[in-house]
């Protein structure tokens, strides 16, 4: 295992900045957001100059633990495009894997496991893992459901985002039979409420020693981003935070 931090923990700077700053912090890889709404890069972005793309991240000088994909294109066909692109994207930069969101919580499940087999295959083409994330808003709120996921798309994993199972929809669950699906993770302090999703290192109720203990049993060798993110109702600074989770989990590891 490792410590990589996501570029939303510095939503405010420039890619290359942000970057930069999570270099200079002393990871050894970064968490690379590419959203429809976000900071840094969006999808169709990368579609239009996949090759442009790659040189601004290989001019960063910092390695990739993973994609973070968020897609926000309602069109299947162009979705499925921008997909592929940033696929393209993460084998040419050597990034082992793409992070998709599942689809809402309520959604047709036998379509999102059309869905995403096909997508599956198409990161298969470029030699790469398709992990869905666990999320409170999506059909992966259950542990159960994202189990189901995995089971009936072969080839797909998960990125565990443990701060939904303590203050999602079922209330704080059990999702100790997820960890042989898990290829990636994700990490911040989380309370007892929605309200408190992200809190400050030590203030909330995430047991990072237990999660690291499972992935051990497991033979876990991924990442475990720091994800705390940079957002404008956010309380405290979060580049001490950032550091402090750091320290954190390299203590663990």
């Amino acid at each position: 295992m490792f410590v990589a931090c996501s570029t939303l923990s510095f939503s405010k700077l420039s890619l290359e900045d942000a970057l930069r700053t999570v270099r200079e912090m002393r990871f050894t890889k970064a968490d690379l957001a590419i959203h429809d709404d976000g900071p840094h890069l969006t999808p169709a972005e990368v579609a239009a100059d996949v090759g442009r793309v790659a040189q601004r991240l290989k001019a960063a000088n910092l390695p990739l633990a993973a994609i973070h994909l968020s897609i926000g294109c309602t069109d299947a066909d162009e979705a499925r495009a921008q997909f592929r692109a940033v696929c393209r994207l993460a084998r040419v930069s050597t990034v082992p894997l793409v992070t998709v969101p599942a689809a809402a919580a309520g959604s047709d499940f036998d379509a999102e496991v059309r869905r995403l087999q096909a997508w599956v295959k198409v990161a298969e083409t470029e030699g790469v893992i398709l992990t869905v994330e666990t999320h409170s808003a999506t059909i992966t709120s259950d542990p159960i459901g994202a189990t189901e996921l995995c089971r009936r798309v072969p080839g797909l994993a998960l990125t565990l985002d443990p701060s939904h199972y303590l203050v999602g929809p079922h209330g704080p669950v059990d999702y100790d039979s997820l960890f042989k699906y898990v290829r990636h993770v994700r990490l911040r302090d989380t309370g007892k409420t929605p309200e408190q999703f992200q809190v400050r290192i030590g203030q909330g109720e995430l047991e990072y020693g237990k999660v690291v203990s499972q992935l051990d049993r497991v033979r876990y060798d991924w990442a475990l981003t720091v994800d705390i993110r940079d957002v404008p109702d956010n309380a405290f600074p979060i580049e001490p935070e950032v550091r402090k989770l750091k320290y954190l989990l390299e203590s663990l590891v």
